[in-house]
């Protein structure tokens, strides 16, 4: 007898399990796959596993009970709790940005403004109708349509690039920015007239970086721009303790904006091979009868946010210089450097807000919770962009000890502007750029007409406009930002 068969006296042979003892198969295949049933979000998916691991009908009707492995995976998935496992390590943000990048892009934005002190010699002569400087009026129809038109481009050049065409990004910037340039100069032709070509020459240069600037900030060359500027901004800053003369403040203006217009040109010339590029495959094309490349981005979709552009520049220019235009003799220089400087916390504090809202998603088990959350980063990115602005403008007011001050309406409407810009641009970074529009320009009417009426105090008409429009932003985001669906 071996081992195996031999039978210890005293302990008892096992004996086998009753039929109705034995455990159901069902429970043994769940206990099995386990894991993958628990984090399952629908009993197909079940059904698909069973499929592949080679279960036909027969075999479960056999060994399960059950119809098919569409009623094996309702059991299973009925049998087993709901268990979603954490993603290892933390999850993606793609909104994650560097604060340094971003203060480059509002001192960049900044920088251009110590053109106007080196230029000065350009502009000397009586005053503008309204007791306005020399050449005030020149300059500023030239800014709104460079603003209008580079805002426009932006958007299409843009466009492009989020199509992952950047060769037609540089077509798009080649084109659009000499006419946008040309545009400018006729625009601030028609305003001073053929007496002034002193005027005029400096608001077409104006134009002529507006463009090259807009093309080199488009493609991502921040830091060649800067470069660019050196020489501007370290004559700016030279006269401001002590005046250059004539000749060296306008060769540094020249070389800067030389500097510029050379880069800008090198960073879209490019798409000039491009061009000659499509052409010979089009006619290529035609011969051999293969269909037309697919339509890009349309034109009219960069119209509302080139309007946009258009609203919130008159809102800032009356900041800068709203006194003046009702007929004081103040000037807000000051908070026009603080509007201007603020872009860079504002942009960052934009993809701040984007990270906060992908993570209320994530962690958010309720729309009223996700909508509670949104609003929480609102009001938190808008408080730190309010304490940012007010800090900056008060710096600046500091600087300029015969600048008026920044208390009372002044700073308050200046804060009320900073939520309108700021809501603005948010608003038209999630594609919602009609309601944004729509509230700047008519924003911007009411002040223009308000201040034509003389309907009150330059700054309390200013605080009163920029209220209203902040609170009807304000509105507006909470409204379609609110929802997850908005987020996508």
């Amino acid at each position: 007898m071996t081992d195996e068969n031999r039978v210890l006296s005293g302990i008892p042979r096992q004996r086998n399990r009753p039929g109705w003892a034995r455990t159901d198969p069902i429970d043994e295949l769940a206990r099995e796959l386990d894991e993958f049933v628990a984090a399952a979000v629908h009993p197909d998916e079940i059904a698909a596993l069973l499929e592949s691991d080679g279960l036909s009908d027969d075999r479960i009707r056999e060994r399960y009970g059950v119809e098919d492995s569409f009623a094996l995976a309702e059991r299973l998935y009925d049998r087993t709790p709901r268990r979603h496992p954490e993603p290892a390590g933390p999850p993606a943000d793609p909104w994650r940005i560097g604060l340094l990048g971003c203060l480059l892009r509002g001192v960049l934005f900044a920088l251009p403004g110590f053109a106007y002190v080196l230029g000065a010699p350009l502009l000397a002569g009586p005053h503008d109708t309204g007791g306005l400087p020399a050449g005030t009026r020149t300059l500023l129809a030239g800014a709104l349509c460079g603003w209008a038109w580079n805002q426009g481009l932006a958007h299409r050049a843009y466009s492009w690039l989020g199509l992952g065409d950047r060769p037609a990004a540089r077509r798009c910037l080649l084109t659009g920015a000499p006419a946008g340039m040309l545009l400018g100069t006729l625009v601030a032709l028609a305003v001073a007239g053929p007496g002034h070509p002193a005027q005029v020459a400096f608001a077409a240069g104006q134009s002529c970086y507006l463009g090259a600037s807009g093309a080199l900030l488009v493609m991502g060359r921040e830091r060649i721009l800067l470069a660019a500027l050196g020489p501007l901004a370290a004559g700016g800053l030279v006269s401001l303790a002590h005046p250059l003369p004539g000749p060296a403040a306008l060769a540094l203006l020249l070389t800067s904006l030389t500097a510029v217009a050379v880069l800008g040109l090198l960073e879209a010339a490019p798409g000039i091979r491009d061009v000659k590029k499509i052409r010979d495959v089009k006619r290529r094309g035609e011969r051999a009868g293969t269909p037309a490349r697919a339509p890009g981005p349309a034109l009219l979709a960069s119209l509302p946010y080139a309007v946009f552009g258009l609203g919130t520049g008159v809102l800032v220019l009356y900041a800068a210089l709203g006194d003046l235009l009702a007929g004081g003799t103040g000037h807000g220089v000051p908070s026009a450097v603080a509007l201007t400087l603020s872009m860079g916390p504002a942009e960052w504090l934009l993809y701040r807000f984007r990270s906060r809202a992908l993570a209320a998603l994530r962690g958010s088990g309720t729309p009223r919770a996700f909508r509670r959350a949104t609003v929480l980063a609102l009001a938190g990115c808008l408080a730190v962009y309010l304490a940012a602005l007010l800090a900056l403008a008060l710096a600046t007011t500091a600087l300029q000890p015969d600048a008026p001050g920044q208390a009372g309406p002044r700073l308050a409407g200046l804060l009320m502007l900073g939520v309108v810009l700021w809501t603005g641009l948010l608003l038209q970074s999630f594609g919602a750029v009609l309601g944004a529009t729509a509230v700047c320009c008519a924003a911007a009417l009411a002040q223009t007409l308000a201040l034509a009426l003389h309907a009150g105090r330059p700054h309390l008409v200013a605080l009163v406009v920029y209220t209203a429009a902040a609170a009807a932003q304000s509105a507006l985001v909470c409204h379609r930002l609110g929802r997850a669906t908005a987020h996508r």
